[in-house]
């Protein structure tokens, strides 16, 4: 078949390309194929290895579109649609991030936009994109992710980014792929903590942001005051004439509209598309250039490996080609040939002929190449620079597990193997840092950005078979000019009002300033400057102060003169003396003590902590003790023992409540508590020896 061929124009130079190639094809009357994808039938190869394909010329890829089986609704996007033949010219790529505060609809809107550009079908579930186990279980976005759309004859690559507050290093990285920033923000609850973090990153990298007003399908909103209060913080965060200037749009992305005025017909998505396509750039390249890629995210794949997805910002990339990757400083890290050129349609991932400048995606065959890392032609010798990072300013402490019960539960209990995937973590997590602890022996320290991030770590490592020890996260501070600094965080609480004057006392303990609070509706808004250190372990005790009621966000907002000890933070706990199974008998005495962590038959040990005391001393029990036994006899007397309802430990709770003298026992079974030292005279002895001393420093 001869193909129809046009003249196209990349920056100064003119290209012939295939017809085919552009995006257009002459398909049979009725077909229901989007015009850019042009497929190629797998063989039954290819059916175990999605990768593998036959020889896929431009006559094959259109026999395979035109035929009855391929044009079906059904089978535009499964898995068989292997080869993309298009090249789309740099103009018609659009690049866009979705950013937000958590829980304001990102997901969702990316959702949407899938369904209704055909990428996925209209019955597919909801949040297709959080494809991450923990992710489906928590409800969060935790990885960003790249997907990409046909709409007319442009092609949106759209990045979804997480929304929480310990996972900006996420969004930090991949801005520097995208042109453009889709702004969701809550009409009720307007911009928050995340929003004025995420919007500041884009702002500096220059982006150029569509505003959207989301969940405009509630009874609370309030548009006007929102959209001034978003104006503002666009003020506030230096924003340039042309960045100020931005568009806003009105959604629900649960019901799947947007529109440019509220009186508009509530219907489609299109106004967004639209806007997305007028407003954003397309994408800056380099004519004549040869290839460079930037590295943003890693992915494994069990038939090609380690693929490394990146913008390209010049040139093009085949399979067979030769690379080099660099880092940072430009250093050679390796050198080979591509294996598979990938991308996303939809949800699929597909095998491209070429790569294009301007596009997003996904190279196999480079194993040692790391997030921030270019791949560049042979003969470049630059690096692209990459997005700085902000520091991490929350660290643990990870070793192996050395409690009673250690090697029964996990299969990963070494030390060599503990290092190997700490280190591994680096590889496409940005904003963590991981050395080895001073004086601790095999011990390694974990510096992130905060609780959540280091739970997700910790939940990923036990679900694969580690077994470990974990110490209480601490802050990360700094000297300067001779003087001690610590990381402050700006914290926001919604509250109902009646709970607003106990919230703030708590926060005075913490050594936090109020710099503002509101009240509407019953419900007020505090906001304080706090160390990060008064953070640790106060969410949960918040929650079960307010009923539940309060939501907190926080964001790092640098470091300040260390503001000196926090007094009364924390109980003491309930430690106990033998070990063995845990019984009603004694656990019936030990109760009004405080809050007990176990059940009757759970395994205890000697330093294991099974409660948390009423006062603020530790105190030493025996949770085996059982009824001594004699010949008198008592009818029923068991029956009557009643205990109350125990306070389980889960991950989050162990990480908010270990205290530094203890460790978290992590295993792929069982969450516990326990003292470093288990023998009571060695924790007394040692704890002459240490009194109270000043934090270390960074």
């Amino acid at each position: 078949m001869q193909a129809l061929r046009r003249v196209c124009s990349v920056g100064h130079h003119a290209t012939r390309l295939p017809r085919v190639q552009q995006g257009v094809m002459p398909l049979s009357s009725g077909s229901s194929l989007p015009r850019s994808f042009s497929t190629l039938r797998s063989s039954s190869a290819s059916s175990r290895n999605p990768y593998m394909s036959s020889s896929s010329s431009v006559a094959t890829s259109v026999r395979a579109a035109s035929s009855p089986i391929a044009n079906s609704p059904s089978s535009i996007f499964t898995r068989y649609s292997r080869t993309y033949a298009t090249q789309t010219v740099a103009s018609k790529y659009r690049n866009v991030a979705i950013i937000a505060h958590v829980d304001h609809g990102k997901t969702s809107l990316v959702d949407q936009l899938l369904k209704q550009s055909g990428s996925i079908k209209l019955e597919s579930s909801e949040r297709v994109m959080d494809s991450n186990q923990l992710e489906k279980e928590r409800g969060i976005t935790i990885l960003a992710k790249c997907t990409s759309l046909q709409w007319g004859d442009h092609q949106l690559n759209i990045v979804d980014t997480p929304g929480h507050g310990d996972f900006g290093g996420e969004v930090e990285r991949v801005l520097g792929m995208v042109d453009g920033v889709v702004l969701l923000v809550d009409a009720t609850e307007g911009p928050m903590a995340q929003t004025k973090f995420v919007l500041s990153k884009a702002l500096k990298a220059g982006l150029k942001p569509v505003v959207v007003l989301n969940k405009m399908d509630r009874n609370t909103i309030r548009s006007d005051e929102v959209e001034n209060e978003i104006f503002d913080l666009f003020a506030a965060l230096e924003a340039s004439d042309a960045q100020l200037d931005y568009p806003t749009l009105y959604a629900s992305a649960r019901e799947g509209w947007a529109i440019r005025g509220k009186t508009d017909e509530r219907k489609g998505m299109n106004a967004l598309f639209d806007t997305i396509i007028s407003y954003v750039p397309p994408p800056t390249i380099v004519p004549g250039r040869p290839f460079t890629m930037l590295a943003t995210t890693l992915e494994s794949d069990p038939f090609l490996g380690r693929i490394v997805t990146g913008k390209v910002y010049s040139g093009t990339v085949k399979a067979g080609m030769p690379l080099k990757v660099l880092d940072r400083e430009g250093k050679m890290v390796e050198e080979g040939k591509v294996i598979k050129v990938l991308g996303r349609r939809g949800m699929d991932k597909v095998v491209l002929e070429e790569g294009t400048a301007g596009d997003i995606v996904g190279i196999a065959g480079f194993g040692k190449s790391f997030v921030t890392n270019s791949l560049v032609a042979p003969d470049i010798t630059e690096a692209i620079p990459a997005q700085p990072i902000d520091p991490p300013v929350l660290a643990m402490t990870f070793s192996v597990n050395t409690s009673p019960l250690a090697g029964k539960e996990g299969s990963q209990i070494t030390s060599t193997k503990l290092k190997a995937r700490l280190y591994k973590e680096l590889e496409s997590n940005v904003s963590m840092t991981v050395e080895p602890a001073r004086g601790q022996g095999e011990a390694f320290e974990v510096k992130g950005r905060g609780e959540l991030q280091m739970g997700i770590l910790i939940e990923n490592m036990r679900r694969e078979g580690f077994e470990m020890s974990v110490s209480q996260p601490r802050v990360v501070f700094k000297k300067e000019d001779r003087e001690l600094m610590e990381p402050i965080e700006e914290v926001t609480i919604d509250v109902d009002q009646e709970f607003s004057g106990g919230v703030m006392q708590k926060m005075m303990k913490r050594k936090a300033d109020i710099i503002d609070m509101k009240q509407s509706a019953g419900k007020s808004r505090l906001v304080f400057r706090c160390p990060s250190r008064g953070l640790i372990g106060f969410r949960a005790e918040l929650i079960n102060d307010t009923r539940g009621t309060a939501v907190l966000n926080h964001l790092f907002s640098g470091y300040e003169p260390y503001k000196g000890q926090m007094e009364g933070l924390s109980k003491g706990a309930i430690v106990s003396l033998e070990s063995g199974l845990a019984t009603a008998y004694a656990l019936e005495t030990l109760q009004d003590r405080g809050v007990l962590f176990i059940t009757p038959q759970t395994k205890v040990y000697q330093g294991m902590v099974i409660g948390e005391h009423s006062r603020d001393n530790d105190i030493d029990v025996n949770p085996a003790k059982s009824k001594a036994l004699s010949n008198v006899r008592t009818v029923m007397k068991d029956d009557f023992i009643k205990l109350n309802a125990p306070r389980l430990i889960s991950l989050e709770t162990a990480i908010a409540a270990v205290k530094e003298d203890e460790l978290i026992e992590v295993t792929p079974l069982s969450i516990r508590l326990r003292k470093r030292e288990v023998d009571p005279g060695a924790r007394a002895r040692q704890k002459k020896k240490n009194p109270d001393a000043l934090p270390d420093i960074d």
